[in-house]
């Protein structure tokens, strides 16, 4: 065929047009929202102060959990998980950054009289998953900074529902209130700025805004769900991630009346029964959308049960210790995670994992990247959580930060304690025959002890030279 200056003008013009197709096709590929669904969904649900023996697949003798249980049966349930601390805002600071909360200067609690937060330059889980197109939200207790300059919607999340701290606390008289605030309890705007704040009233926000004040805590939990259930709805064909941290089972404990009176073991069951029930609404709302195979649940605690009479405490046994301190108690904490199809059913998995693990394996899962300007301490545990035969701890040694002070640390079977400030005394436990705590066994194995304080040493000095500033007004 002989090509004439024409047909070769043509034949160039339909080449381009050809490419031009083309890449109108792979843009559809890359960017449509088809292959942006195909990323999995997260929901990490975060309860306060709920101890070790606190669900009924952890051993609860009185608390029924039918949900949590079922959701254990088809998923995994980690035996030797930990919190990066034994108390609230740091927990929650290391939750969000992957690192140790003394590297993210959040080591203690947070209270509405307090300027600082997490720095708005830290990276949380939030962000990272924004960067990948992800739809965001928190709802429940955030704790780690009330101010509008270190709230969730400033750290990743499109929105934010829920009180800011503990329930325990007050109101900021300096905070926002919405034009449509719900003033209960004979409340006046003028009150809240004039007034001296009373302890146990909270206020209820909306991402930015105080809309109900003193927050009616009986329906806190069943308001968080049905908040939930409606993000999941509207986000079902997109991928997302759900943070909800709960305010129970923190004092003053509060139930709806549904759930009210009805555990046996007093109030303290009664929240976590309810909390049970909201893990029901979640993966029957999961299911119902048709979204449950890509959609990974996790489930933990902030921190081991705080020590309390008649009944409001809860139980970490068989740990030792409590809310507020560095024995298996206060940092080892219950955890279910479920993802059909990925993780496997009915199974367990004792190796040491942490929340500040769930940052940078959320990271890989959604194919994001993480910044490698700073220090991340978590690590990728997907083989634990995928049951990948002979998959181990990334963690040599985990340590347990008490405040700024390095108390702790777990190194396969072998914990550490360093207890008192002057006169140091040293705990050493083996806590696979051990898991109480009851065996000082420091004086039998004196060169091990050495070795794991040589590096709590040098693990604590490089973590302060390091150390990234707290966020200020």
């Amino acid at each position: 065929m002989i090509l004439t200056k024409n047909s070769i003008i043509l034949y160039s013009i339909m080449l381009k047009k050809m490419q031009q197709f083309l890449s109108v096709i792979l843009f559809f590929l890359l960017f449509s929202p088809s292959l942006k669904a195909e990323l999995p969904n997260f929901i990490i649900i975060f309860t306060d102060d709920q101890g070790y023996e606190d669900i009924g697949c952890f051993g609860s003798p009185k608390i029924k959990t039918p949900h949590l249980d079922r959701m254990a049966a088809e998923g995994r349930k980690f035996t030797s998980f930990y919190s990066a601390n034994s108390v609230c805002s740091p927990s929650r600071a290391a939750l969000m950054t992957g690192s140790y909360p003394t590297r993210v200067s959040i080591p203690g609690v947070l209270f509405p009289r307090h300027e600082i937060g997490l720095n708005p330059d830290e990276v949380t889980i939030a962000e990272v998953l924004k960067g990948k197109g992800y739809a965001t939200a928190c709802i429940g207790k955030w704790h780690i900074g009330h101010k509008p300059k270190f709230l969730p919607t400033r750290q990743g999340f499109d929105s934010y529902f829920g009180i800011p701290y503990s329930n325990d606390m007050t109101i900021d008289p300096e905070a926002s209130l919405a034009d449509n605030i719900n003033l209960r309890d004979g409340f006046t705007k003028d009150r809240i700025k004039k007034e001296k704040p009373k302890k146990n009233l909270v206020p209820l926000m909306r991402n930015e805004k105080v809309i109900e004040y003193p927050c009616d805590q009986t329906t806190l939990t069943k308001r968080y769900t049905e908040e939930a259930v409606k993000f999941i709805s509207e986000n079902k064909d997109s991928p997302f991630f759900l943070y909800l941290p709960h305010t129970m089972p923190h004092i003053p404990l509060f139930a709806s009346e549904q759930f009210k009176g009805k555990s046996k073991r007093g109030l303290y069951g009664d929240t976590i029964e309810e909390i049970d029930w909201s893990v029901g609404q979640i993966l029957k709302s999961i299911k119902e959308k048709g979204i449950d195979q890509k959609t990974l649940v996790i489930y933990t605690s902030d921190n081991g049960p705080w020590k309390l009479d008649r009944g409001r405490g809860g139980s970490a046994y068989p740990l030792r210790g409590y809310k507020f301190q560095t024995y298996e108690g206060g940092m080892r904490v219950p955890c279910i995670m479920r993802w059909p199809g990925k993780v496997p059913k009915g199974t367990n998995c004792d190796e040491v994992a942490a929340s500040i693990d769930l940052m940078p394996t959320i990271a890989k899962l959604a194919g994001a990247k993480l910044l490698k300007d700073r220090r991340i301490d978590g690590k990728d545990i997907w083989p634990l959580i995928s049951g990948t035969e002979g998959a181990v701890s990334p963690h040599e040694i985990y340590y347990y930060y008490k405040g700024n002070r390095l108390e702790s640390a777990r190194q396969g079977k072998w914990k550490i304690r360093r207890s008192g400030k002057k006169s140091q005394s040293v705990e050493l436990y083996d806590l696979d025959s051990d898991i109480s705590e009851t065996k000082n066994l420091a004086k039998e194995n004196e060169a091990l002890v050495q070795d794991m304080i040589k590096k709590m040493n040098l693990f604590d000095e490089d973590l302060k030279k390091s150390q990234r500033p707290v966020g200020k007004l």
